[in-house]
């Protein structure tokens, strides 16, 4: 099944629901970094979380950034995702790797850290982008990303992550999240039918596992209720803005001097993408361009 998103509405627009599956792009961010089970399984679903709260902006440029910043041995991890469907992130420590729980999951929290912040930056590609911060809960990065819908957006929300990670891969990787608008809370009733339902599902990536669709998926929960599920199905992937020129770029900040010694030491200069893992090589030759490029703008 290929990486989309959908959206869909309930009770005459009183809920709006977006699903997605990321199977493939969490895939590539697995192989991209070299990622262990637990790296996959955290980086997946916050790549998955901001593709899900970049889905509900209005200029086609806005982005989500969210970083984690926990006690947990995993370090820091950054997610840019765009309402483009696009999404890139990494985490500092790709290779930790941890004894699944009890249950047999993934202990995703444990590699994160119960203590720390998230960082939540939405960013509609002018002006000041709206930043807000809040604490970590659990480090289970689902329970994280509600905590900050229902602290910063204060809207009734429910956010389904998971995914699967075998030996030969990610088989299957996804997440939805389901708003109540804030007529419709107004409805207790309502709010906790929607709960209970939610906590009763078994399982997101389970059922994508077994072939579910995302509209399937909504019908299980919303069937009942007037559901609308919205043509457009909207195309994902991991995609970086990096490129060659860009690297350059970077390099030309750094000065005459710098680029002098790189030419003089290592005959060239080599970055890499902490986003995507793409390595750039820039010769003696590049560098002595980006000298001249210097000095002639004086």
């Amino acid at each position: 099944m290929v990486d989309q998103l959908i959206r869909a509405t309930a009770i005459e627009g009183g809920i709006r629901c977006v699903g997605v599956i990321t199977t493939q792009l969490t895939q590539q961010a697995r192989e991209r970094h070299k990622l262990s089970y637990v790296a996959t399984a955290a980086l997946g679903r916050t790549m998955t979380a901001s593709l899900l709260l970049a889905s509900n902006m209005k200029q086609p440029q806005s982005r989500v950034n969210i970083r984690v910043r926990g006690n947990g041995p995993l370090g820091g991890m950054l997610v840019d995702g765009g309402l483009d469907g696009t999404v890139r992130g990494y985490v500092s420590n790709p290779s930790l790797e941890l004894p699944p729980k009890p249950n047999g999951k993934i202990d995703v929290s444990r590699a994160v850290g119960s203590n720390g912040f998230l960082y939540v930056i939405r960013d509609i590609g002018y002006g000041y982008p709206y930043s807000s911060t809040v604490e970590l809960v659990s480090g289970e990065i689902g329970d994280d990303v509600t905590h900050y819908l229902a602290t910063s957006e204060q809207t009734p929300s429910a956010l389904l992550l998971g995914e699967y990670v075998e030996p030969q891969g990610v088989t299957a990787a996804g997440g939805m999240l389901l708003q109540v608008m804030p007529k419709a809370a107004r409805d207790e009733n309502l709010v906790a039918t929607l709960e209970s339902r939610v906590s009763n599902l078994s399982g997101f990536t389970s059922l994508l596992q077994a072939g579910q669709t995302l509209p399937e998926i909504f019908d299980r929960l919303l069937g009942d209720m007037g559901l609308n599920i919205l043509p457009e199905v909207q195309m994902l992937r991991f995609h970086c803005r990096c490129s060659s020129d860009r690297m350059l770029g970077a390099l030309k900040m750094l000065g005459e001097a710098e680029l002098e010694d790189m030419i003089e030491k290592d005959n060239g200069a080599e970055a890499t993408c902490h986003f995507c893992g793409e390595v750039y090589h820039a010769s003696s030759d590049d560098l002595a361009n980006l000298i001249r490029d210097l000095q002639a703008q004086g």
